[in-house]
């Protein structure tokens, strides 16, 4: 089995009115987690990877433990890199079958943004890979990549459907007034920028920023036009709180037991995964067309 589309699975999930959760994963505990409750549940699923771990793994064994558990399931898996500014990392992953990649030009110009994401989509598809674009800033910094300054880059509808056409991107994460992390007060949420954007092009659409939006919220960003949506900020509190509790229980009892902490943070992503397919509407729909 290879890695499945990105770009594929998020033109199902509009065509149907769903959206695919890709979820960022931190190592091979994570990667079997998140599949595991993709299989259970007849989700269609999107690894996604931070350049950091990319970076701390290396491409190579990354690849290998999430092509060894996409071997597992009977579901399609699909493996990304997450906002990745620079061009070095983007190379390592296109080389060592990642499935898409998402160029991060948002601390360019509009020019240079535009000229690079070109430059990046032709390197890709050369390669057979998908490319997601971000030319705005998405407020939150996330593995160490971002901007908390919504308004350095911010584009029109139709300035950001004319570079995704012209550079012949795959898919589009605009700025949607939600934020990485935790939120710390009520966002502004764009929904009508999504049906505006629905409106000019099929280019599917990105959420991120989706840890801590409610199901309501979540439904409204599908209904407008939504087929991706990132959730990375969920995985890392499901992981690091169920080793916290596990570990305060070693403490106490004296049984320290690393299969069974392996155990518990498998168990508690799992489920937190499967809440959020639930939430995006992607339950049995692998394999189901559009």
């Amino acid at each position: 089995m290879t890695f499945a589309s990105t770009k594929q699975l998020a033109l199902e999930a509009r065509a149907a009115g769903y959206a695919v959760p890709a979820v960022n994963i931190v190592d091979g505990i994570s990667i079997a987690a998140v599949v595991k409750a993709a299989d259970s549940v007849g989700s269609p699923i999107i690894l996604q990877t931070s350049v950091k771990t990319v970076k701390y793994f290396g491409a190579p064994v990354l690849a290998a433990i999430a092509q060894a558990a996409a071997d597992e399931a009977s579901v399609p898996v699909a493996l990304h890199l997450d906002h990745c500014p620079d061009r070095a990392v983007i190379t390592e992953a296109i080389a060592h079958g990642w499935s898409s990649v998402l160029f991060d030009a948002s601390d360019r110009s509009f020019d240079v943004a535009r000229a690079e994401t070109a430059e990046v989509t032709a390197e890709a598809h050369a390669r057979g890979v998908d490319v997601e674009s971000e030319i705005e800033n998405i407020v939150g910094v996330e593995d160490g990549v971002g901007s908390d300054d919504p308004d350095v880059h911010f584009y029109s509808d139709e300035q950001l459907v004319e570079v995704a056409q012209e550079t012949s991107t795959d898919l589009i994460a605009p700025a949607l007034g939600t934020a990485h992390g935790l939120y710390k007060a009520a966002p502004v949420l764009l929904v009508d920028r999504v049906r505006a954007l629905a409106a000019l092009t099929d280019i599917p659409i990105v959420l991120h920023g989706g840890t801590g939006l409610s199901a309501d919220e979540f439904r409204a960003f599908i209904d407008a036009g939504v087929s991706k949506i990132n959730i990375s900020t969920a995985l890392k509190l499901a992981y690091m709180y169920s080793a916290r509790d596990h570990l305060s229980e070693a403490e106490r009892t004296g049984k320290w037991e690393p299969v069974k902490l392996f155990d518990q943070i498998r168990d508690s992503v799992t489920e937190t995964v499967i809440e959020h397919i639930q939430l995006f509407g992607s339950a049995g729909r692998a394999g189901v067309a559009a």
